[in-house]
């Protein structure tokens, strides 16, 4: 069968899986990635699928929802969550990567894929024909505009971080410890610059007084929270930070043999362990005062930083009024996909490549649209974001407050309960995957 071509505007997570997907089915595609010649606030390269906030697509637990979701594309034969798990790095329970290997092997699964053509230019109009927008959140402002007068309704925005990071040759080893929680071995893929009592106030006090690049209180409708700033964080209590990204649970200082008063804790960059990133530390602080406050954890007293922390704003649609349940614009052949959609997270944005793909692959085929199931990680959250019910609509992780309640009636344990959510959304997706060898054939099976 002969297909139309399809034009995949944007080359990072949502987009390359987009356009890998397509090509598998026979699909010819047009890849535009702008990078290099016009790049983003928040973008450091021309590589595709480049991670520009963390190197972490967080937990491979199944009985999480962001394990679950990783489980979901292991399924329907993702071909970037293959990636990130080739290109993996120690980070505990969580699935982190070294972003070169990674963006390395996207670009190698894109190029070799005869069907794909990368057209390394900035798109500023929307194209003729079958077309899947996945330029990002931050995509270029004359595509914005365009977008905007296509969905006819208002753009939303929030502001997001990234953290820092710093060579690990200048981290003092005689003060930071490599422990995973809970791990009393010493052992562990996390890094740990542990604080007294008197270091910790010291340090949240030039914390909260350093000067910001954007010089407003932020209001928190402003902040997406799973990306609030550090200092952000700590201006709403003394001891706000040292509840989160500073807890000090399950961590024992080996200089003294007890938990510390907080903790910081870096996460190898790298499989060489050459840089390492400050967990929990996205900031908004203008560089000179990053290098003043970061400098006064223990530990990083002579840190070098190969990247300061940025902070960029992130624009995306009023999904539930403006697409359908495809992501797809009503009465066109445009369909949006990744954060651009207002589902946020790097393995959210391939998911939504991925059902952007086989969306598309189905209306070229004259088939029925894809029909997740809405017990599943990614089906519930696309249900949530493009439900009419939905509203003040805000960017949003895959979660278990989504999915549909059990329905045995059974009281369980917050363990137990995600446990039987993910057991159920497998065996349904198997069930549909087995269904639809229209749109899967034979890959993605368990």
């Amino acid at each position: 069968m002969s297909f139309e071509r399809v034009t995949v505007i944007g080359g990072g997570l949502s987009g390359s899986e987009c356009a890998c997907q397509l090509a598998d089915r026979g699909v010819p595609v047009r890849l535009y990635e702008m990078r290099p010649d016009h790049s983003s606030p928040a973008h450091h390269t021309g590589s595709l699928a480049e991670l520009v906030c963390s190197n972490s697509f967080k937990s491979t637990r199944v009985d999480s929802a962001a394990g679950l979701l990783k489980e979901e594309l292991r399924r329907m034969g993702s071909v970037l969550i293959d990636c990130a798990e080739r290109a993996a790095v120690p980070a505990g329970g969580a699935l982190a990567v070294d972003r070169e290997r990674f963006s390395a092997l996207v670009e190698e699964e894109v190029a070799r894929r005869p069907l794909i053509e990368v057209i390394r230019e900035e798109v500023v109009d929307i194209p003729e024909g079958p077309c899947v927008i996945a330029a990002g959140p931050l995509c270029s402002p004359a595509l914005s505009d365009k977008v905007l007068e296509l969905v006819g309704g208002d753009a939303l925005s929030f502001f997001d971080a990234a953290a820092p990071i710093v060579d690990a040759t200048t981290i003092d080893r005689s003060i930071v410890f490599t422990q995973s929680r809970y791990d009393e071995q010493g052992g562990g893929d996390y890094l740990n610059a542990p604080f007294t009592k008197d270091e910790y106030d010291a340090f949240i006090d030039a914390l909260v007084g350093a000067e910001r690049i954007v010089l407003k209180d932020f209001e928190r409708r402003d902040l997406f929270q799973a990306c609030q700033p550090a200092e952000e964080v700590a201006r709403t209590g003394h001891d706000a930070i040292r509840f989160g990204a500073m807890k000090p649970v399950g961590l024992t200082d080996p200089r003294t043999g007890r938990r510390p008063w907080a903790a910081v804790q870096l996460r190898s960059e790298n499989a060489e362990g050459t840089a390492y990133n400050l967990v929990g530390f996205q900031t908004n602080l203008t560089f000179g005062e990053q290098k003043r406050v970061f400098r006064m954890i223990p530990g990083l007293e002579n840190a070098e930083f190969f990247r300061y922390g940025v902070m960029h704003r992130n624009t995306f649609v009023d999904a539930p009024r403006v697409l359908d349940g495809s992501f797809a614009v009503p009465g066109t052949r445009v369909r949006l996909a990744g954060q651009i959609t207002g589902t946020e997270g790097y393995t959210e944005a391939v998911a939504s490549g991925l059902f952007a793909a086989l969306n598309t692959f189905a209306d070229l085929s004259s088939i029925d649209r894809v029909s997740l199931p809405l017990t599943g990680a990614f089906g519930s959250l696309v249900a949530y974001a493009t439900s009419k019910d939905t509203v003040d609509y805000q960017p949003m992780h895959v979660n278990f407050g989504v999915v549909p309640p059990l329905e045995d009636g059974k009281r369980r344990s917050k363990r137990d309960r995600y446990a039987a959510y993910s057991a159920r959304a497998l065996a349904d997706l198997d069930t549909y995957i087995s269904t639809r060898p229209d749109l899967f054939g034979e890959r993605g099976r368990a």
